[in-house]
This record gives C-alpha cells, structure tokens and sequence, in this order.
C-alpha cells in the first residue's frame, strides 16, 4: 500500500510542477544542479509577461517572497528603464577616490593594458550643486558620528567605506563600460581570494580555490553537519557576494577581446565556463537583483522627492533641454519605482533576528566595509571603479533594509538620508544586475546557433576549468595532522530516485498551481481532470502480464 502512494506522490508532484511550467531538474529549483549544467542555464525559456509574485512565499528564491520568474517576466522592462535613467546627467557623474592606497598589503600588480585606464572628467563640467565643495557643506555628517579615515570614513549605519568628498576625481560612468579589460594573474586572484577567505565568516578555514564560489557553503553539509548550523544571515552575505562575482564575470563575458578581430562581442566559451556551469551563480544574481529592487521599494518615496536637478538655484537662464532632462530622469526613475514596489519582496524580517542579532549584524557591517576597502587594493582603475560602485551600491540597499526604519524613510522628516554618491551607486548597481540579466538571453540565443560538435565542445572545455580547480576536502576530526590533506574533486552525483523531491517543492508548485486557476478555470479542470486520471492509473495500474 505504501508504494501505491508514493506512486500517488510522485505522479502528483510530477504533474504540479509541470503544470506551472518548471522542470525539476531546473536550475531555478531548490536543487544544485549537477548533470547538464550548462543545458539547464542556456535552454532555458524565460518568462514572459504577466508577473507572478504574491504576498506568500512562492520561492524559491531564499529570505525573499518572490520567485525567479517574476523577476524575468519584468526584466526587459526594468533594465529598459534604468538603461534610459543612467544616461541622464544625475546618475552618470560620479565621483570617486582611484587612487588610496590598498590598506592591506602593498599593491604592486597594476593593470599596463589600455583597457584598464579610464578618463575622468574636469569639475568644470559637473553641475555645481554635484560638485564636492557643495555637497560636503550639507552632505558629510558631524565628526562625532562618523570614524574617519584617510580619504574615507563610516558611520554606524553604514555598511561600506564612503569617500569624504576631499578627494577624488569625477568619472562619466556611461563612457566607462564595465567589460574585459585583461586585469588577471595574482593581483586579481588575491583580491577574490581576500574577499571569499577573510571576510566571509571564517571561510578560509575551507580552502576555496578561486575562481570557484561559495556552492558547497550554501548548498551542502559540511563533514555531515546540519545545515540549519549555517545561519541564515551568513548565507545572504554569501550570496550576495557571489552575485557580485557573477554578475561581473557576466558583463566581462558579454564584452570580451577578440583576439583575431580585435573587436568587443559576447564570448559563449567565457560565459560558460565562469557562469553557465555553475546554475548556482546566476541563481544569486536573481537575488542580489530582488534585493536591490526591494531597497527601492522600501526608499521610493523618499527617491520621489530627491533634487535630480542639474541647474542652478535661482534658475536664471533655463534652457528647454535642461526641464527636459529632468522629466525624463523622473519619468524614468518612476518606472523603475513602480516595478520594484511591485516585485521587490525581499523580506528583510527575518533576518537579525534573536538574542545575538545585533552581534552578527556588527559582524556582518565590518566584512562587507572590508570588502569594500579591498576595492583600493585593485590595480585596475576601471575594475576598481566598478567594483567600488557596485559595492556602495549594495552596501546601501543594506543600510536602507536593515538600519532604516519608516520615521528616516519620511523625505519630509529626513531631507539628507542619503549622500548623492550612494543614491547614485544604488541606481547604477540595479541596472548593472539587471543588465547581467538581459545578457544571459544574449547567451542564450547564441547557445541556440551553436552546432552540436561546438556545443560539446564548450561543455567539455567547462568540466575541465571545474577538474583543474578542486576544492580541498575540510578536515574530518578523525583525521591526524600528519595526514596530508586530499584533492577532493565534485562528481555529479549518481542518479537519485525521482521521489527525492520534497513535500515543500510539491507544495510551492500546487500554490503557483492554484493561483492560476482563479484566472484561467477551464484549464484548471482539464490539468485536474489528468492529475485524477494518472493518481488512479499509478495506484491501480491495468494487469496485462499472464
């Protein structure tokens, strides 16, 4: 009897999740996908239309209340609009320090290839309410709430190192492009390294090889450990950090030298092996992406009445394409508001929570003001632009998720929330996601025009890179000190039993299931009309052997 309702479960299971419209073997699924990897990410279909997200969890999207679909349904129409948002003068001028110097060893490895150097911009051209004698008159904090640094300084609240405006040059970021610029070797590897081992919660004693991620922290158990151990918190930070990784490896991937033609384009081979072999990674660029769509969310209002205007206060002489400009910038920014209000449902509840709550999010502002201060350690000028931009930027989707509650969120109450440079930094991070996105689809349709033998090829050349970078195994207890440690290299792991999946995957897909129903009834009946038709026929199957 019983293995008359486990074939009752597997049926069911098997016709919910179809009848959403999501394969089990997904990468956007609740498993890490090990066989096919590069076949679950580039034939994938993408959804279109009409987004799915509800108020209850749908996953499975982890600590958010939206799912992977929603996000792709909208995609087109939020990279569209940042993409307009980030050309206007507001968002495009940013002003930044290049050149501190590393705090944590000397850097030594500067980028020689043109294509890491960049061109600033003379303050004379900045509008000069941005420029930063002005702003430092109303935008940098008192002395006492802040910890100074040379060139740099912090508050509580902050969860980066935010340059003092004394310094710095200022850079057109839409004539900076953020793509391959030939910055390899030690100096980049140990910048990785540093950001994966030392601040990430005691990683280093794991042994990652670069340019692998954090997979096996998030996904497996360590030395048969329960992965409930691994706190909550912990894991958003390493997601978030590996969906940095992976989304800047996308843009390289997307504008890549070709060595013959000596032209820019989208490299499949590049894409493949840094991303499209591990699913996980473009998972944590959907979630980074639902982070910062729900900061924007959370902060619209107080975006809505922020000053984007580049002219002089009194507007002596205004000029047509100035007011136009700035309707456009609202227009635009807009948009993007509405979108993510509607999308953005990253539930920032339920983390730091408990009795050592406050702890671990002291913990969890020092790594990433670390991870930030690393980005001086860069020998490339336009990586490190980048990196310091992408990094201001999350670190304020944080501190407006988790420092600022709805009396500072008021703009009427609280006028200077935020500095230009972080809303700035916000903006230009979403659109930077939200174009790795977009990217993965230009991938995708040149996965579709590769030949079989070319494809294979990609495939084999990807499980190489993952062989010839093994992770080593974390010590058992029973193991002595003499013994040298293993080379452990993941294996896909042999087939398992198609009634592994979980009541919970189950349960989520029967949701979506029936929230489709209320729109579309006559389907509902015939999928149910099926369902009905295969439990009977899996529970009582028709006898035909002698």
């Amino acid at each position: 009897m019983l293995c008359l309702w486990r074939r009752a479960y597997l049926v069911l299971a098997f016709f919910a999740v179809a009848a959403v419209g999501i394969s089990p073997s997904s990468f956007l699924g609740d498993s890490l996908i090990r066989h096919n990897p590069v076949q679950n990410v580039l034939e994938h279909e993408s959804t279109r239309g009409e987004p799915l997200c509800q108020h209850s969890t749908t996953g499975p999207i982890e600590t958010t209340l939206c799912d992977y679909e929603t996000i792709e349904s909208v995609n087109g129409e939020i990279y569209s609009a940042l993409s307009e948002l980030v050309q206007t003068p507001f968002f495009k001028y940013f002003q930044v320090d290049l050149y501190r110097e590393c705090p944590f060893w000397q850097e030594n490895g500067f980028c020689m290839n043109m294509e890491c150097g960049i061109t600033t911009v003379d303050e004379s051209e900045i509008p000069g309410k941005w420029r930063a004698a002005a702003l430092s008159k109303i935008e940098l904090p008192p002395l006492e709430e802040r910890v100074p640094l040379p060139g740099c300084y912090y508050r509580d609240a902050d969860y980066c190192f935010l340059d003092d405006m004394t310094e710095g040059e200022y850079v057109d970021l839409t004539l900076v492009p953020e793509r391959y610029t030939g910055y390899s070797g030690p100096s980049a590897h140990r910048v990785w390294k540093s950001i994966y081992e030392e601040n990430c919660f005691g990683l280093s004693e794991l042994n990652f090889t670069l340019p692998d991620t954090l997979t096996d922290v998030l996904r497996e158990h360590i030395n048969g450990e329960n992965g409930d151990s691994e706190c909550l918190e912990k894991r958003v930070y390493y997601k978030i950090i590996s969906g940095l990784h992976a989304s800047i490896s996308t843009h390289i991937c997307l504008e890549y030298l070709n060595q013959t033609t000596g032209e820019m384009g989208p490299n499949l081979e590049c894409f493949v092996t840094r991303v499209a072999s591990h699913p996980e990674r473009l998972q944590y660029i959907y979630f980074n992406t639902v982070l910062l769509l729900r900061a924007v969310s959370r902060i619209g209002p107080y975006l809505r009445n922020y000053d984007y205007c580049s002219m002089p206060t009194p507007h002596d002489h205004v000029l047509a394409k100035d007011i136009q400009e700035e309707a456009k910038a609202l227009a635009s920014l807009s948009k993007v508001i509405d979108i993510a209000e509607h999308v953005g449902k990253f539930d920032e509840r339920v983390l730091f929570r408990g009795e050592n709550a406050n702890i671990l999010k002291q913990e969890f502002k020092m790594h990433f003001r670390n991870v930030s201060r690393i980005m001086d350690c860069v020998g490339c000028d336009k990586c490190r632009l980048w990196g310091k931009v992408q990094t201001t930027g999350l670190a304020t989707a944080l501190k407006i998720l988790f420092e600022m509650d709805e009396n500072a969120l008021d703009p009427h109450k609280n006028h200077n929330l935020l500095q230009r440079s972080e809303v700035v930094a916000l903006i230009n991070t979403l659109h930077r996601f939200s174009e790795s996105l977009q990217a993965v689809e230009t991938f995708r349709d040149i996965w579709k025009k590769t030949g079989e033998s070319d494809a294979n090829h990609l495939i084999e050349e990807a499980e190489r890179a993952v062989v010839g970078n093994p992770r080593k195994s974390p010590p058992h207890e029973s193991t002595q000190e003499s013994t040298p440690t293993k080379l452990h290299i993941p294996h896909p792991p042999s087939p398992s039993p198609s009634y592994t999946i979980s009541l919970e995957t189950v349960r989520r897909y029967l949701r979506q299931f029936l929230r489709r129903c209320k729109k579309h009834t006559l389907f509902c009946f015939g999928i149910f009309s099926q369902v009905w038709q295969q439990i009977h026929d899996a529970m009582f199957p028709l006898r035909t052997e002698l």
